[in-house]
């Protein structure tokens, strides 16, 4: 047979994980208020009465911010790691994170020179 020692914890884990959000979603289901009506089917914006349609065509200015954020985002994510572990990691990561950075500030400039940071 096959055991497996050293995985009670585990198995424990995945229980509990597996448990939380049927408890979670079961004490929802017996807490929330159950009036079904006109008003609860209306749309929510903001606390006031929606107005025009929802199809409407958004500037690709914002799509452009958005990227660039994310762009910076992940290299925050990524440079974060290496800083903590700088010390250990020597020279060769420090020539990689120069590397990185570097594509990143050519992405920056491409953006920049073509007007997609400008906010008109």
């Amino acid at each position: 047979m096959f055991v497996l020692t050293g995985y009670e914890y585990l198995l424990g884990f995945l229980l509990v994980c597996g448990f939380v959000p049927v408890l979670a979603l079961t004490a929802s289901k017996l807490v929330r208020p159950s009036r079904r009506g006109p008003v609860r089917r209306t749309t929510y914006e903001s606390g006031m009465e929606p107005v025009g349609g929802a199809w409407i065509q958004f500037n690709i200015r914002y799509y452009m911010f958005a990227l660039v954020f994310v762009v910076f985002d992940v290299e925050t994510v990524f440079l974060y790691p290496w800083a903590v572990a700088f010390s250990q990691l020597g020279l060769l990561a420090f020539v990689e994170a120069l590397i990185f950075i570097t594509i990143l500030v050519i992405g920056l400039v491409y953006a920049w020179r073509k007007g997609a940071l400008e906010w008109s």
